[in-house]
């Protein structure tokens, strides 16, 4: 395993090596040379804006989108102001930072989203540097104006702004500085030739890095860690200084003879790094300072761009691309010349069990004496997650699956989670995908936020065979990927709507998760009104297609699909918002149309809109329902002319819909309130708004037996009745001459009891059940 060792350069107790990622697929016609140009972290893509400076109305600059590879994404020219520095938000997303302090938003193919400014002092003071930043909050902006001032953005997704205090003594920009995260709090750190400040939200304050002596000369360049844990400062004097970020503690300081200022210094280290370093660049040298006091120079003959990542660095050029990183320590102990280490004995033996050879056996043995089989076939399966090369993975995975046959307890899990993985990482490296995640990065990115990248980039079919691969739930993961796609379709002019329509029910048919109401959305906010309702055709669920039609002002529609569902809220619903959205004519016709509609908002307004109730009845010419409405209403009103004069409207509505016996009722309960009016006038019985019976009963109980005869005859009352009540009414006053008068007055409609007594009774009953008993 020689050869794999060749490009490793030893640092301190460590190495560090240099791994070819891509051979760029651009074709950059003067390189990077007066380019401003920007990469996002974890693999991601490139912005590069030639000539940021030109101002020449007829020969603009050009701003161009690439991926990590090279491959072109988008390209177009920069019409807008100066451009001072370019930048990636943690979701991919360009920010291109103006002279006059308006930050442009561009998404991945160079759309434009929004933007939004750093204050309005600052479009006043010229942008003099700003740097892009990642913190907790989210993706930061802070820039220093010509008035050396700085503003500062956290979170521009939530944009609060802070302008910081000022620096004393500082004319201009400051020699270098860097924006600080520690303890959820944003700070600044700047040099003003041999001092150093750091400025938060309230004061300045003047630091002194411990070690660091004043005759190291000022600080030209400075550079905080990936993780912002750890911070370098550059003197004038070539004297590189290390420590942590709060400035309490150095971990070396290194004089690199070099007294021209860099034009990149990054930190260079990863998790659990054995020997972290800086890197420095120049026009035709690279670098590589450990804390060890060591060095490594690396050659550069293109002009460079560096990246920092959580692991390393990645170089560009015009012509290839690289990660300069530490090799890792389980690496090292498997390909290091002469190493002992289980792994390396673990895969020299697979080399010579390939061979046939019986020193497969003897290294066997040596690792089992060890009782060190398991560590062996673990320090593998790492050590192929590091590799970037293909063949060292299918090697150093080959020699862990040997070792494991050998052992009866040994969990496959971790073997066979880093081969899917592996797997993964091989598709989205190819230069076609252009994703030069390392293991280590896609664990700390997550398989997650890994497929949504692949669907940003709108590479489909490998997100959802990767989802299938790896068996994610539907819901998380095809389905996703599928709604996504869907959603990009809709907004392809060159295709119809019934083909696009077709399409989308083709490819998404039944997918658990992927609501066709959200593509529809989708097309409707593109312009695509006919498109989106042949979309929401595939909806299954009603609750979910009649929101959006209501948005399309498809109000017909809406509301037969509502009533297509039998839902009656979401009917209520509907008709709710054609109330408020239409005039009360055609809101009236377009119920017409729909009976089952109608019924419910009839209900409705029979309790809560009554005068709504009778617009409607009117609308339709429904005489009979009208009538009924004023009778109802009638009841409602106090006074008797208010109520007659409703009574009054329901015999005319009643005439009208020929319903003769409902003319004469209500006729008869207009006499009957006239009738009671007069009597409460005369005798004060308070009889109003009482019915024909209890009224006669009243006027029995009263003694107005005139008045009750009266009644009787003018409403032709039944005989029973009239006499059943009256012989309660005399019953319950004991007006037992009264009855029998009344009883022999005519011939009794309702009969007699007919009950015989003996002579004890006699004594004690009543004269006339006396009289009537036999």
């Amino acid at each position: 395993m020689a050869f794999i060792t060749a490009s490793w350069n030893p640092l301190g107790d460590a190495f560090y090596r240099k791994t070819d990622l891509y051979e760029m697929s651009w074709s950059l016609r003067d390189g990077l040379r007066d380019s401003l140009v920007a990469a996002a972290p974890y693999g991601g893509p490139i912005a590069l804006l030639r000539e940021p400076q030109r101002r020449s109305p007829s020969s603009r600059p050009q701003l161009e989108i690439y991926s990590a590879s090279g491959g072109p994404v988008a390209s177009f020219p920069w019409k807008s102001g100066p451009v001072v520095q370019l930048g990636w938000t943690v979701s991919d997303e360009l920010l291109c930072i103006q002279e006059d302090g308006t930050v442009l938003i561009y998404d991945l193919f160079g759309s434009f989203k929004r933007h939004f400014s750093m204050g309005q002092e600052v479009v006043q003071s010229q942008v003099l540097e700003a740097k892009v930043f990642h913190s907790p909050y989210g993706t930061g902006i802070a820039i220093v104006t010509s008035s050396s001032r700085f503003t500062l953005a956290t979170n521009i997704d939530d944009l609060k702004l802070r302008r910081l205090p000022e620096v004393p003594g500082l004319q201009g920009k400051p020699s270098c500085w860097v924006v600080l995260t520690q303890d959820r709090q944003t700070k600044v750190l700047l040099s003003n030739g041999p001092e150093l400040f750091i400025l938060d939200n309230t004061s300045c304050t003047v630091v002194c890095p411990p070690g660091l002596s004043p005759q190291d000369g000022s600080i030209v360049h400075m550079s905080v860690s990936f993780s912002y844990k750890y911070l370098a400062l550059l003197t004038d004097s070539g004297h590189l200084w290390t420590g942590l970020s709060t400035l309490q503690e150095k971990l070396s300081e290194v004089d690199t003879k070099k007294t021209m200022a860099p034009k990149q210094m990054l930190w260079c280290r990863r998790p659990k790094s054995q020997q972290p370093s800086v890197v420095l660049m120049w026009d035709r040298l690279l670098l590589v300072v450990g804390v060890c006091n060591e060095t490594i120079q690396y050659p550069i003959e293109d002009p460079c761009v560096l990246v920092g990542e959580m692991d390393g660095v990645r170089i560009i050029s015009s012509s290839n691309q690289e990660l300069l990183q530490e090799v890792p320590l389980v690496c090292q102990d498997i390909f290091k010349i002469a190493s002992m280490a289980p792994g390396a004995l673990l895969l020299e033996a697979h080399r010579e069990y390939e061979k046939s050879s019986q020193k497969a056996d003897e290294y066997l043995r040596e690792i089992k004496e060890q009782s060190m089989l398991g560590e062996a076939v673990r320090q593998c399966v790492e050590a192929a997650g590091h590799e970037y090369d293909t063949n060292t993975q299918k090697s150093l995975m080959r020699a862990a699956s040997f070792g494991k046959c050998f052992l009866t307890d040994f969990s496959p899990d971790q073997f066979v989670t880093t081969c899917r993985e592996l797997r993964v990482l091989n598709a989205v490296r190819d230069s076609s995908i252009g994703l030069p995640l390392t293991h280590t990065q896609f664990k700390q990115l997550t398989l997650q936020v890994l497929i949504d990248r692949l669907v940003y980039r709108q590479f489909y079919p490998l997100a959802i065979e990767v989802c299938r691969y790896l068996k994610i739930p539907d819901y998380q993961g095809v389905s996703r990927v599928l709604k996504h796609w869907a959603s990009c379709k809709v907004q392809q002019k060159d295709l119809t709507d019934d083909a696009i329509a077709r399409a989308v029910c083709m490819k998404v048919g039944d997918s658990p998760g992927v609501s066709y109401s959200d593509i529809a959305a989708k097309a409707y906010e593109c312009g695509r009104a006919e498109l989106a309702i042949k979309l929401l055709d595939f909806e299954a669920r009603s609750g979910e297609q009649v929101p959006l039609l209501l948005k399309m002002k498809r109000s017909q529609l809406a509301l037969s699909k509502a009533v297509e569902s039998g839902d009656t809220d979401l009917v209520y619903t509907v008709v709710s918002y054609l109330k408020n959205e239409m005039n009360r004519g055609d809101f009236f016709m377009t119920l017409r149309n729909q009976p089952v509609a109608l019924s419910l908002y009839r209900q409705f307004c029979k309790l809560q809109e009554q005068e709504t109730l009778k617009d409607l009845y009117n609308q339709d010419d429904d005489h009979q329902e009208l009538a009924n409405y004023y009778v109802t209403a009638s009841y409602r009103e106090k006074r008797l002319e208010g109520r007659l004069s409703l009574l009054q409207s329901a015999v005319d509505e009643y005439n009208k819909a020929k319903n003769e016996f409902a003319v004469k009722t209500t006729e008869d309960e207009m006499r009957l309130l006239r009738f009671q009016r007069k009597l409460d006038d005369e005798k004060g019985a308070g009889l109003l708004g009482l019915s024909l019976q209890v009224t006669m009963e009243t006027l029995l109980s009263l003694g107005l037996h005139k008045q009750a005869e009266q009644l009787y005859k003018d409403f032709r009352v039944p005989d029973k009745r009239y006499w059943w009540l009256k012989l309660k009414s005399l019953a319950e006053k004991e007006e037992w001459d009264e009855l029998e008068k009344f009883s022999k007055s005519k011939k009794s409609p309702i009969g007699y009891l007919v009950r015989r007594t003996t002579p004890q009774e006699k004594c004690t009953t009543n004269p006339l059940s006396r009289k009537l008993s036999i």
